[in-house]
């Protein structure tokens, strides 16, 4: 018989929908996805892709708040959501939002046992107040069991005190097919592409949210460490939008030499042309629960240099064979391995290959078993 698993998540993010595609495609599993909001239009531009969902799903009413960093999001008929669906597991993505409190509610009141899809990691900067580790704490001790992506998230639950055998690793993943097909087309196309989109020819990457916390400071001063003659063959584009664009670019303004692209914010469906067409991403985040960025540009065959802080680093970077992890707060370390991706292309090369080969393993299927083996577990 199969099992019944609603998952409670936040918004339909493009990111997350092959892999709930993937899931309902699993034998054992009866699917049903709730969200609480269509999307968080204050964070993030992305269309949202109905066209793609192959699940059952529903979206609740919602009303968002949000107030310098925090974001509140209020909802109605969690309980009814929960009712109709009538799950006989529950597999929630978050515990800052009061509709997480109220399904595990439910849950307990239900006899229904409740998963906890869990992305700390121990550098994550959102915790730290005494009041919000003394809700999560309690939220924590009243799971059944646990979903992680990787390492550094069963690090921070094993850190926590929760025992080993109720932690469970789903991968984290992006639909690595499309972003490979993608990229494929991109480079067959590649003199077009980069007049239309108005790119240098040699390029260092950056994708994401132009906040100081994704380190995007870091990667301009370690930018202006390059000699003249590197900058002058090797440009630096940023593709995102955020409140330190302005900033960035008056520090920008102050370089001698050196090509610097603002490209603004680019929808998922249109990033495998910039990955295709760079040297590198680079990722130089003081913070990331995961960082699915570097997913989608292994899955390009880009190498990557990330910050060790980031939650994909312990699992998707490997030194010097796909590319670099980079010290905390280490721009030197940054500009080195920056230099050495400029001036040795086949190492380039390799490291890209390297990270093409590296990221099959982390896919929407691979995704959905480890979901399949948490809710099969009699520990939960």
């Amino acid at each position: 018989m199969k099992c019944r698993l609603v998952i409670l998540t936040e918004i339909i993010s493009p990111y997350r929908i092959p892999l709930f595609n993937a899931l309902a495609t699993h034998d054992d599993l009866d699917l049903q996805v709730i969200f609480l909001a269509e999307t968080d239009p204050h964070l993030r531009q992305w269309q949202v892709y109905r066209d793609q969902i192959r699940f059952p799903y529903v979206v609740l009413p919602s009303w968002r708040k949000r107030v310098g960093r925090y974001n509140f999001l209020l909802n109605r008929g969690v309980t009814r959501a929960l009712e109709d669906a009538a799950p006989g597991k529950i597999l929630c993505g978050g515990y800052n939002y009061v509709a997480s409190w109220q399904a595990l509610r439910w849950a307990r009141s239900h006899n229904v046992p409740f998963l906890l899809w869990s992305e700390s990691n121990l550098h994550d900067l959102r915790h730290g107040h005494a009041a919000v580790e003394f809700l999560k704490n309690r939220f924590l001790r009243k799971c059944a069991g646990f979903v992680v992506p990787g390492t550094s998230a069963w690090n921070y639950l094993r850190a926590r005190g929760i025992r080993e055998e109720l932690i469970f690793t789903a991968p984290n993943a992006v639909d690595n097919d499309f972003f490979d097909a993608g990229a494929r087309l991109a480079r067959q196309n590649a003199s077009m592409l980069r007049t239309e989109l108005d790119l240098p020819n040699r390029y260092f990457l950056f994708v994401g949210r132009l906040v100081r916390e994704k380190g995007v400071f870091d990667l301009l001063s370690a930018y202006a460490k390059l000699d003249d003659q590197t900058r002058q063959r090797v440009g630096l584009v940023f593709v995102g939008e955020g409140v330190a664009r302005q900033q960035l670019e008056k520090h920008t303004a102050s370089l001698v030499s050196g090509m610097i692209k603002f490209a603004g914010f680019i929808q998922p469906d249109q990033l495998a042309k910039y990955y295709a067409l760079a040297e590198i991403l680079i990722l130089p985040t003081h913070t990331d629960t995961w960082g699915l960025v570097v997913n989608e540009a292994m899955a390009c065959g880009l190498p990557v240099a990330v910050d060790a802080r980031a939650g994909c680093a312990a699992d998707l970077v490997k030194e010097n064979w796909n590319g670099f992890l980079i010290p905390a707060n280490d721009v030197s370390s940054l500009a080195v391995a920056m230099k050495s991706v400029a001036s040795q292309p086949q190492l380039c090369l390799t490291m890209g290959a390297n990270s093409a080969r590296h990221i099959l393993r982390y896919s929407p299927a691979e995704w959905a078993a480890g979901i399949a083996r948490a809710t099969a577990s009699q520990a939960v």
